[in-house]
């Protein structure tokens, strides 16, 4: 199996094994590799189950393995079966719909995640891309490029973001720094959550409908499990009203895509700002030439300084695992039904 091995060994011990299933930049790659034996899926080459049959019988299997979510690989029963020496798994997002916490939970399998890493980027992100949907920014680029603004005059008004009520789907780590900081415009919020946070003042409702019907913005922040895949539905839309923006940095399956489409289509909503979408890396033909709809690929949590946390805080979440300390950010079966996040 080719994979990358360099490896730093303390006390003339050799280094213990991980499975690496993302890819990495090479900061990220070689701070690995001074570390641990890597065993590097995307390097090796091979199919999936071939490289997990190599890794589980080698000499020292791997006891970590490196996940990213939203990939090729989801970590379930079966997976686990093809490597059973694995006792760690530590995901690169906050999201975890990639991996099985009731399985893991039952083969003493410990699970952390990237905690509150991307919090602060995710969040800023969706407050640009509403501002950038509700003032029409990106058409308005598009616009003066084109060389219509001599031709066509003044460019058509966008919409404040002071004073809107904005419902928040998922008041985790990332849904309460996007409130907190809509708050700052003036805005009223608004939110769902598996319970009330006795913590905030902000107005609860204890069901999305409800929610988007005294909204101007739904903005989807929680994670994707079987309870949360299309949260907003053709009902939500339609409670959220012909006026109401949609704003997305959690998961793409959170939404019901081809109601969205369909809504902003026949003009059930205003407008959409989407960072991710149920098939990534495909997006809905019928999106792409909507004014009133922003997209970005996937990058709401992408920063230099995010990536560069995310490296620091995922090997120190493996060194505690491999010296038998707790994780940083465990993760556990009763706790992602809510939270707020993206897997990355």
């Amino acid at each position: 199996m080719a994979s990358s091995v360099t490896a730093r060994a303390s006390g003339g011990k050799p280094p213990q094994a991980l499975l690496l299933l993302r890819r990495c930049d090479a900061a990220f790659h070689s701070a690995l590799q001074q570390r641990f034996h890597v065993l590097d899926f995307f390097a090796s080459g091979e199919p999936l189950p071939a490289f997990l049959a190599a890794a589980a019988a080698a000499p020292e299997p791997p006891r970590a393995a490196v996940v990213m979510g939203g990939g090729v690989v989801r970590v379930d029963a079966a997976f686990l079966d093809a490597v059973p020496s694995l006792r760690c798994v530590v995901g690169t997002g906050a999201g975890v719909d990639h991996i099985d916490l009731d399985e893991c939970a039952r083969r003493g399998v410990a699970v952390a995640n990237s905690g509150r890493v991307f919090s602060a980027d995710a969040a800023d992100h969706a407050v640009g891309a509403l501002i950038a949907v509700l003032r029409r920014l990106s058409a308005a680029e598009r616009f003066v490029r084109r060389g219509l603004w001599p031709l066509q005059g003044d460019y058509n008004l966008g919409s404040k973001l002071g004073g809107k009520r904005v419902g928040i789907i998922g008041l985790g780590n990332i849904g309460s720094l996007i409130a907190k900081r809509l708050e700052a415009f003036g805005c009223v919020i608004n939110y769902n959550s598996r319970r009330p946070k006795e913590s905030v003042s902000y107005n609860y409702f204890p069901n999305v409908h409800d929610l988007a019907s005294e909204s101007d913005v739904l903005v989807e922040a929680c994670a994707l499990n079987k309870e949360t895949r299309h949260i907003v539905n053709k009902d939500v839309l339609a409670a959220l009203g012909k006026d109401g923006i949609v704003v997305n940095i959690g998961r793409g399956a959170n939404i019901d895509e081809a109601e969205l489409v369909k809504a902003l289509k026949e003009g059930t909503i205003a407008g959409a700002a989407l960072d991710v979408f149920e098939n990534e890396p495909k997006v809905p033909a019928e999106l792409l030439s909507m004014d009133n709809v922003i997209l970005s690929p996937h990058i709401a949590v992408f920063t230099s300084e995010s990536r560069s946390d995310l490296r620091d805080h995922t090997i120190a979440n493996l060194e505690a695992f491999f010296s038998g300390k707790p994780l940083l950010t465990p993760v556990f079966p009763n706790k992602v039904s809510h939270i707020a996040g993206k897997s990355n």
